[in-house]
């Protein structure tokens, strides 16, 4: 269906967007309707249907989207090098990463349930390929003896569990800066995978 002359297509669609993220993250999306989302936003419920066939294709594409931005920032920010100095990248990236998205990060780990099979099959191979990266750093440090871990894959999905967790209780301002939050969660995982 074509727009109407003078629609601000530009400005509508984000800030649907940014009102679901904003209202599934603080309620969760089952308890979300799509008449909630056009009132956050000021339109009609029906014109929704114009920037989003139904909620679950909007709870997937931000998830999408949140995903493929991680991913995208990843492979512009890695570094090459020894697997102790890409290890420490990694986790200085992803904690500051994940500090600045509170809405996007709890709805990528947390909303996951509520996606269609089909939804939930991109999005998990999005997830892997992240993972992945994790999982291939640890393994490289196994093979050089940098690293002492039992179990790769179970390694990076806790370390991304204990990385993840900050955006929960961090505070922009609080007690601590981003740095020494960095600088924490990296000694506690040099800890983690070292002799």
């Amino acid at each position: 269906m074509a727009r109407k002359t003078g629609s601000h297509a530009e400005i509508t669609g984000p800030a649907i967007r940014e009102a679901a993220l904003r209202l599934f993250a603080r309620s969760g999306y089952a308890a979300v309707s799509m008449r909630e989302i056009a009132s956050e936003v000021g339109v009609r419920a029906g014109a929704l249907y114009l920037y989003t066939p139904d909620k679950q294709t909007l709870l997937f594409d931000l998830m999408r989207e949140h995903l493929e931005t991680l991913l995208a920032a990843w492979r512009m920010a890695k570094v090459e090098g020894a697997p102790p100095e890409r290890l420490e990248n990694f986790v200085r990236f992803h904690v500051d990463f994940h500090l600045e998205r509170r809405d996007a990060v709890f709805l990528a780990y947390m909303e996951l349930r509520n996606l269609s099979e089909d939804n939930f099959a991109v999005i998990e191979e999005l997830r892997r390929a992240y993972e992945e990266e994790l999982e291939d750093i640890l393994e490289a440090g196994r093979a050089t003896g940098d690293f002492e871990v039992a179990d790769a894959r179970v390694t990076t999905m806790a370390l991304i569990a204990m990385l993840t967790g900050g955006h929960v209780w961090y505070r922009s301002g609080g007690r601590l800066s981003r740095d020494a939050i960095q600088k924490i969660y990296w000694d506690l995982t040099r800890r983690m995978v070292t002799k």
